[in-house]
């Protein structure tokens, strides 16, 4: 039995564009591992706030960026809305955030247990983030500063592939999907 390539969409809320970053990066590896490229895999980035369809895809990595422990709104609303299809598929979820050496703050997000289990989702990565002054508004610069939080680019674009390598031998195992042929 052969079916179709995998298709993954990567989906995340992104408050000031490096969520969106990561997942644009995390769709290129998961089509460029070595599992997407034997199996011809595809995945596409879209803001969640585009509300992609779930069912078109075979399986979906749903993220956010984190805030005060949290999810950003946007994120947790599709995962309510599309529980449904998303169950029906393999998800993993992302968490954007943690920033600094030793990255701050430590803590998962307090809503990602409940999502893990409410889309019975394979995993959860929680990958660092960016904190960029120029791009935060006056209330959000006057809180890092009285955090002494932390100002840079904290992501981890190795940690990233590596995580897109395992999700993507795992995804075409799940799915049974054969080697696409090889073009002579």
């Amino acid at each position: 039995m052969t079916i179709d390539p995998p298709r993954v969409l990567v989906t995340v809320a992104s408050k000031h564009g490096a969520t969106m970053e990561l997942a644009s990066a995390l769709a290129r590896a998961l089509a460029d591992s070595d599992a997407g490229r034997r199996h011809g895999l595809s995945a596409v980035a879209l803001p969640v706030e585009r509300r992609p369809n779930p069912g078109d895809f075979d399986a979906i990595v749903l993220g956010s960026g984190v805030y005060a422990g949290r999810w950003l709104e946007p994120a947790r609303h599709y995962a309510a809305d599309q529980a449904t299809a998303l169950r029906k598929r393999p998800v993993w979820l992302l968490s954007s955030g943690p920033i600094g050496e030793p990255p701050f703050p430590p803590d998962e997000p307090h809503d990602v247990g409940p999502l893990v289990a409410s889309l019975r989702a394979r995993g959860h990565r929680v990958l660092p983030g960016r904190l960029d002054k120029r791009l935060l508004g006056i209330g959000e610069r006057a809180m890092i500063t009285a955090m002494r939080a932390p100002v840079g680019d904290f992501r981890d674009w190795d940690d990233l592939r590596d995580w897109a390598e395992e999700m993507a031998a795992e995804l075409v195992d799940v799915l049974s999907v054969q080697p696409s042929p090889v073009p002579s």
